[in-house]
């Protein structure tokens, strides 16, 4: 884990999930689509992502959430991009979502061990591909792909 990085300690009753901006070597992010079944944001392009279980730490979490989706590794958590709150049309009510840059390791990673169950591609995007990241997303509802484009521009400021 980078120095600086801030880890949210959820409150009592508190629903948290994390995900992970996965960057690979060229500078591309990794986004999954999930399955058209799903009951929330289905067809939608998402970053790795899950809720905290009760007990578990973010971080924790986070590194689960990138085995059990992808089969790699997560090996480095460089900052933390963002803190929102969103709520789904589960009935499941506010959650709180704290979104982490990764590096991750571990297998092809041009091949993950997709959870094909729950999604039906993934893809690496640059900057050029950023648009794709709002199909089947209403307008305003662009979390995913104002993550990667973060993720993106960060690292392009980076020395």
């Amino acid at each position: 884990m980078d120095d600086g990085v801030d880890i949210p300690v959820p409150a009592e009753g508190e629903v948290w999930v994390v995900g992970a901006v996965v960057l690979g070597a060229d500078g591309r992010a990794f986004a999954q689509r999930r399955g058209p079944r799903r009951r929330l944001f289905p067809d939608c392009w998402d970053v790795v992502d899950g809720h905290v279980e009760p007990g578990e730490g973010l971080i924790d979490a986070l590194a689960r959430e990138v085995g059990e989706e992808t089969g790699w590794r997560l090996c480095r958590v460089r900052r933390l991009l963002g803190i929102s709150a969103w709520t789904g049309d589960d009935g499941a009510g506010t959650r709180r979502e704290a979104d982490y840059l990764v590096e991750v390791e571990g297998g092809d990673l041009d091949h993950p061990a997709l959870e094909w169950s729950k999604h039906t591609a993934y893809d690496w995007f640059g900057p050029g591909d950023l648009p794709r990241l709002k199909e089947n997303r209403a307008p305003g509802e662009y979390l995913v792909h104002d993550l990667i484009a973060r993720a993106l521009r960060d690292r392009r400021d980076e020395p």
